[in-house]
Formats: C-alpha cells, structure tokens, sequence
C-alpha cells in the first residue's frame, strides 16, 4: 500500500541537485567517491566510533552492485582506521591520509616512505607530542607520513592556542612541511598528496566517464576543484566551498546516494 501522505525522501533534495543526478545517472562508467566523516558518518568525539548512517551504508552497497559502477572512500583518515570504521567490502577503494595510502583492487597498496622521511616523521612526532601534553584535550593521532593534531574536546581557547605553536615549533625544527587545516585538527604530513590528486588518480584508474564526489571539510575542496564540467560535487554542511550542490548533513547525503542509485538502476548499463 502507497502511503500518499509521505513525501519520498528524494523530494526533500534541491530541484537542481535531482536534474543533475538524472544526468549523471547516465554516464557509462560512473566513479562515487565519497568522504567519510561528516559525510557518511555524523560526527562523533571518540573517531574510532564513527559510523555511517544505516541508509548511507545501504545506498554505497547498492551502488557496489550496480555494473560499469565504482565506489571509492577518499579520506584523512589512516588507511587502518578507515577500513575499520567504514566496515564495507573489498571492493570499495579506499583512500588513506589525504591521498598518501591506497587500497586499490590489491590490498597489498601501501605507503612507502624513505630513510629521509622516516626521520622528518621520527622529529615531527617528538614536536606535536610536546604540544599535545601542554594542552587539556588535545591529542595526537600517528598516520603513515605524518600525524594529525586533534582538538575537538579542547576549550576554543586551548585550540587556538594549540594550533598556533604546533605550527610555529614544527616550521623552526622542519623546512617546507605540508600542513593541512580541518575542522578542529591540524594535520602534518613529510609527504604532500591532496584529495584533488586522489581523486584524479581514482578516476584514471576506474576509467570514469564522470565522477560524485561528496564531502564535507576543508580538505575536501580539493577534490571538488579536480571536478569537470560532467561530474557532481555535493558539499555536506556549512561552509564555502567549490561544490555545486550543497545538503545539510550526512542524512542528505544518504537520501542523495539512494537516489542516486534508484535512477543508475532505472537507466540500461550494458557497455
């Protein structure tokens, strides 16, 4: 039985931002790529309790299926804690710390760093961890290449603070190393690789004839900037940003994803 008094929740979406998923829906080999918290995932205090949301999980599994159809996970997460957070088969790509770790259709893809960087990373981490000691709630999360500075749980005070001598100890002990601002943690790393770049590689490798991509932080207007005139950026949440369609939060994001999917079943995939 149709129950005619409840909107679909596709209706809830932006006019421009269905039209454009019509379209879109069409292409011959389509690439979603997605970050994840913020985006899938709410977010949380606690990162390692980050979860998507049910529907947002149903939609990227339905999208999995689908032919001609990749999906890919592009996140500053480190690989390890991305593959146990996002819990979702193989067979989605994964991208770890900004661009610096993959896990293609091999699960043997990892970061290789040399005996320079090794030791820029050994110092990096002496800095930062002297930094997070002297602050209430700020912590330091180990990456591959780097690390990443969090102060969600700290007084905006302490934040402000904790950001400005991070940056300002780690530029006196190490020349030209990259630093990445997201929301509410800085992120340092001896190797510099964007979400712009991981997203054109991503697409050179599944041979998209257009890429969604969806996020929702400062890092993730990279890849919105590494879009094209056929592909779709959706920003989640507030901000400025180089997207052209915008939601407010990951519930969007998962009514946009089985949408999204609903019409890419709808339309025929045989090439």
């Amino acid at each position: 039985m149709v129950d005619v008094d409840t909107p679909p929740n596709f209706s809830r979406l932006p006019e421009p931002l269905i039209g454009a998923l019509r379209e879109l829906a069409r292409t011959r080999r389509l690439l979603v790529a997605l970050d994840f918290d913020g985006t899938l995932a709410p977010e949380v205090d606690d990162p390692e309790q980050a979860r998507a949301l049910p529907e947002a999980r149903a939609a990227v599994l339905r999208l999995l299926a689908m032919p001609h159809t990749r999906v890919a996970l592009v996140s500053g997460r480190a690989l390890a804690s991305l593959i146990q957070v996002a819990d979702l088969p193989d067979t989605v790509l994964l991208v770890g710390s900004h661009g610096i770790e993959l896990r293609l259709d091999s699960p043997d893809d990892q970061v290789s760093l040399d005996t320079a960087e090794f030791t820029r990373v050994g110092v990096l981490g002496e800095v930062l961890g002297e930094v997070a000691d002297s602050f209430d709630q700020v912590w330091l999360e180990p990456k591959p290449a780097g690390f990443a500075l969090h102060t969600r749980l700290a007084t905006e005070h302490n934040s402000r603070i904790a950001h400005l001598v991070a940056r300002s100890e780690t530029a006196a002990e190490l020349d030209n190393l990259p630093v990445r601002s997201g929301k509410n943690v800085l992120e340092f790393s001896v190797r510099s690789t964007t979400k712009g770049e991981a997203v054109e590689h991503l697409r050179k490798y599944t041979a998209a004839t257009a890429v969604f991509y969806a996020g929702d932080d400062v890092t993730d207007e990279d890849a919105f900037a590494a879009l094209g005139a056929d592909d779709v950026g959706l920003k989640s949440g507030e901000g400025a940003t180089l997207a052209n369609f915008r939601v407010g939060g990951p519930i969007d994001v998962a009514r946009t994803l089985n949408l999204l999917a609903d019409l890419r079943e709808g339309d025929v995939h045989e090439q």
